[in-house]
C-alpha cells in the first residue's frame, strides 16, 4: 500500500512568520534566546544525526534499548489501531514499535507528525513500503499548534519520543501536555521518552563532544537566520557552550559572542548588538526523575501505567493511559 498524499496544516509562510516572530522576540529579550525547532534545516537534520552516532551521545542508543525490550509490551497494553507519531523525522526507532505491532496483530494506521515535507513525504513512502499491511497518514503540522488535526476514532497511541519533551520549559511543558491529553479520548495512550537525571560527567559531553559536531550544530541555527532572514551572523565568530543547570535540572546549550559586535538582520529591519562574551541561549534540555514526569503526567489528566529504563538507567519510557 502506497503512502497517502501529506495532510499539509503548516505551510512555508506559516514557518517564516514563525522564525521572523521568534527571531525579533528572542534577539530583543535579555537575555538573549533562539528557539532549538530552528536548528533544523538540510544541514541541521545532518548533523543530529551525526550527533545520535557519536560516542558521548547517549540518549539515541538507550532509549532504543528500552524500545527493542519494551515495545511488545506496549502493544500487548495498548493494543492501539492507530499509532500516532510526533516530531517524527525519520520515524527510525518507530520500527521497533511497529514491528511489535505487526507481530501482535491489529494496528491499521501509522500517522507521523512533523514540520518538514521533505523528510515527512521521505519516511511516510519508505514505511508505506516496508508495512503494506499499514495505512500511513503523514501530517505536516507543529505538535505544538496542531494537536487537534490528529485522526479521532479507535484505540489511538501517541508516541512522543527522543527526550523532545525537555525541550520545552516548564510552562510549556504544561500546556503542551493539557493539549495532548484534550485530543485524546479516555483509555488513549501516550508514550513518551525522558532523559533522566544523572551525573553531569555523563551529561555536559553529550552537548559538548570532543569532535566539536554538537558546537557546529549549535551554530547552524545562525546559518538559518542568516539564510532566511538575510542577516549577517559570523558562526565563528560565536564559541558554543553547554552548562548544567543543577537547580533546574536541565543543560543549556548557548552561543558565546567571541567580541563585540552588531549583527544585521535585514528581513527584520532590525540591529542586535552583542557584547564580547554575552550568551545567547538557544536550548534548553529537561532531564527527568520518574516520580516528576509521573507527576506532570498526572496533573494534565494521564494516569501513568509503566515506565520503564535502559539497563544503566540513563533514559527512561513512560506509557501513560488519557482517564
Amino acid at each position: 500500500m502506497s503512502a497517502e498524499p501529506l495532510e499539509i496544516y503548516l505551510e512555508e509562510r506559516d514557518l517564516d512568520r514563525a522564525l521572523r516572530s521568534d527571531v525579533r522576540d528572542g534577539l530583543t529579550a535579555d537575555p538573549k534566546w533562539l528557539p532549538p525547532k530552528w536548528f533544523y534545516d538540510a544541514r541541521g537534520s545532518e548533523l543530529f544525526e551525526e550527533i545520535t552516532r557519536l560516542p558521548e551521545y547517549y540518549p539515541t542508543r538507550a532509549e532504543r534499548a528500552v524500545l527493542a525490550a519494551r515495545a511488545a509490551d506496549v502493544a500487548a497494553s495498548t493494543g492501539a489501531k492507530t499509532l500516532i507519531e510526533l516530531g517524527s523525522g525519520s520515524s527510525e526507532k518507530t520500527r521497533l514499535l511497529l514491528d511489535a505491532f505487526t507481530r501482535q496483530g491489529g494496528l491499521g494506521t501509522f500517522v507521523p507528525l512533523d514540520v518538514s515535507v521533505s523528510a515527512l513525504r521521505q519516511s511516510t513512502a519508505q514505511i508505506a513500503a516496508d508495512y503494506p499491511a499499514l495505512r500511513v497518514r503523514g501530517i505536516v503540522g507543529d505538535f505544538t499548534r496542531q494537536l487537534d488535526r490528529l485522526p479521532t476514532g479507535g484505540r489511538r497511541l501517541v508516541a512522543f519520543l527522543g527526550g523532545t519533551i525537555g525541550n520545552l520549559l516548564p510552562a510549556e511543558r504544561a500546556g503542551f501536555l493539557a493539549a495532548m491529553r484534550a485530543a485524546l479520548e479516555p483509555d488513549d495512550h501516550l508514550l513518551v521518552g525522558t532523559d533522566l537525571v544523572k551525573d553531569p560527567a555523563v551529561l555536559v559531553p553529550a552537548y559538548d563532544d570532543a569532535a566539536g559536531v554538537t558546537a557546529e550544530f549549535n551554530r547552524n541555527v545562525l546559518r538559518v537566520v542568516n539564510r532566511e532572514l538575510a542577516a549577517d551572523f559570523d558562526p565563528a565568530a560565536f564559541a558554543h557552550v553547554a552548562v548544567w543547570d543543577p537547580a533546574r535540572e536541565w543543560i543549556e546549550m548557548r552561543l558565546r559572542a567571541g567580541r563585540a559586535m552588531r549583527v544585521r538582520i535585514a528581513a527584520l529591519g532590525l540591529s542586535v548588538d552583542f557584547a564580547e562574551g554575552e550568551e545567547l541561549r538557544t536550548e534548553v534540555s529537561a532531564k527527568f526523575r520518574p516520580e516528576g514526569i509521573a507527576a506532570e503526567l498526572t496533573a494534565a489528566g494521564f494516569v501513568p501505567a509503566e515506565f520503564w529504563t535502559d539497563p544503566d538507567g540513563l533514559f527512561g519510557v513512560t506509557l501513560a493511559r488519557a482517564c
